[in-house]
């Protein structure tokens, strides 16, 4: 299963839908959100792919009835989970949290193989050894809002546990400002 891992997008609905668009041409069957959309009706630029997507909160959480509302929708294909989530994915089992330091914890628990988180809008893809003497790979796919630093995701395949930072975004500084304030 090839996964699309995003955070901090901030209502910087031409970016996300740009990550959205190409990892859909790549493939992806699911995008996971690790937190800081702000606005829910910023995830709609994503329901033309018609993936499920895995959402948090993050600490920029905006309208949290709205999330609700929109994730409780009949056929919906949000699924939002608060402030942590504990899913299985491709057979895989996943941990979403926004904080890099909670992330890296639960990473080292063995528990998981793949713990994601975002917050620092720092991109990391690396392997952390566990207490049963295993690794889980930690990712934090940096901002695909490209919120001072460049606009980026990670996508990944969970059978091979292969992942790839991947950026994005051809618009002007300009246009990315004009882009995140759009409602």
């Amino acid at each position: 299963m090839k996964v699309c891992i995003v955070s901090d997008s901030h209502d910087n609905r031409a970016l996300l839908k740009e990550a959205g668009a190409d990892a859909h041409a790549r493939g992806a069957e699911a995008i996971l959100h690790c937190g800081d959309i702000v606005a829910p009706s910023t995830l709609s630029v994503l329901r033309e792919f018609k993936l499920p997507i895995y959402v948090i909160n993050g600490n920029n959480t905006g309208d949290m009835h709205a999330m609700y509302r929109m994730a409780s929708k009949p056929d919906n294909y949000l699924h939002f989970y608060g402030h942590d989530a504990d899913l299985n994915l491709g057979g895989r089992k996943i941990f979403i949290v926004h904080y890099p330091h909670y992330a890296e914890a639960m990473a080292t628990t063995g528990n998981y193989d793949l713990v994601c988180c975002g917050h620092d809008h720092k991109t990391s893809i690396k392997p952390v050894s566990n207490i049963k003497g295993k690794t889980t790979m930690l990712i934090n796919p940096g901002t695909v809002g490209g919120v001072a630093a460049p606009a980026t995701y990670v996508f990944g395949n969970l059978e091979t546990m292969e992942f790839d930072e991947v950026v994005i975004g051809e618009l002007s500084e300009l246009d990315q400002n004009q882009a995140r304030f759009t409602i």
